[in-house]
């Protein structure tokens, strides 16, 4: 048998608390719930300077579509979110009925009951990554062009794990480029895109490293699919080591569909054959986190170089 020894003069990680937790005070308002805040002005022009920053290395040709935080419900069950990742869905719920059915629920409210449990379904989910909403797009303006499809796309997502870790919220913004078209333009695309995203982490003063992943399937299922996906080199993150380099945070990701998407959507390349898919993604509260981190609170004493890269 072996017996954990604890000395009463060193405090627990719990009682530390997590390195990032001083930041928080400077860059985020709490909003009663854990992983959802309101943002600072100088987190928000932060976020905002990076967002410019990666659309300064938008390739030609590129479709720019901005999304909103919900999307189609069907869309999201057609694409098989429910089976990779149903503990992370957040679905819209509403009131449904007559009148008297949606006052009766109000009415319990202010009696001190229940009001939820008249609640049922919308068609709307919060949208979990900024791509889902653009294949069905995509597949509605017919076969993909010889030169394949690119596109620039961003929402505000949502996924269902509360922490109160500043790197990892429920709420938080992602941007996408996005490649559709035969094998190997998508893997000519994420080829190109490596380098280009650790030099840009380069360009922010960002120690980094670019690793082998894996999505965070559900269920034992879903141990299977993150070792096929390992196997298969289908994701890589650039890693930051925010706490230190034993548990670094994943900034960016730079994946591999195969024709997943091109099957469920009808989605055919130039040939005929089901398209590809790829997306290299842009966690940009992380990113953000990742600066002040990384270089302080006051962005005004941050190394000229890093001020020069986000025109600050």
């Amino acid at each position: 048998m072996n017996l954990a020894v604890r000395t009463a003069a060193r405090p627990t990680p719990a009682e530390i608390g997590d390195p990032l937790d001083p930041l928080a005070p400077a860059l985020f308002e709490p909003l009663g719930v854990d992983g959802v805040y309101a943002r600072t002005r100088v987190y928000e022009d932060m976020v905002e300077r990076l967002d410019a920053l990666i659309s300064r290395h938008r390739e030609a040709e590129t479709e720019v579509l901005r999304f909103p935080p919900v999307m189609s419900r069907r869309d999201l069950e057609r694409a098989g979110y429910l089976k990779s990742f149903p503990n992370l869905l957040g679905c819209v719920c509403a009131l449904h009925g007559a009148e008297a059915d949606i006052r009766g629920a109000a009415d319990r409210h202010e009696a001190g009951g229940d009001w939820t449990a008249s609640l049922s379904p919308a068609d709307l989910v919060l949208t979990p990554a900024a791509c889902y909403p653009l294949y069905p797009i995509a597949a509605a303006r017919g076969p993909v062009p010889r030169q394949g499809l690119r596109f620039d796309v961003a929402c505000d997502c949502f996924r269902h794990e509360p922490s109160r870790h500043l790197d990892r919220l429920q709420s938080f913004r992602m941007r996408e480029y996005v490649c559709i078209g035969s094998p190997q333009q998508v893997s000519d695309f994420r080829e190109r895109w490596i380098p280009r995203a650790k030099a840009l982490a380069d360009a922010l003063g960002l120690a980094h490293r670019v690793a082998p992943a894996s999505d965070p399937f559900f269920g034992r299922t879903g141990q299977v699919m993150a070792i096929s996906q390992l196997q298969q080199s289908l994701k890589f993150e650039l890693l930051i080591p925010l706490r230190s380099a034993e548990r670094p945070t994943a900034c960016m990701s730079f994946n591999c569909h195969r024709d997943h998407f091109g099957a469920i959507w009808g989605l055919r390349d130039a040939t005929g054959e089901v398209a590809h898919t790829g997306c290299v993604a842009f966690g940009m509260d992380r990113l953000a986190v990742a600066l002040f981190a990384t270089h302080g609170l006051e962005p005004r004493k941050w190394p000229g170089s890093v001020r020069g890269t986000l025109e600050l």
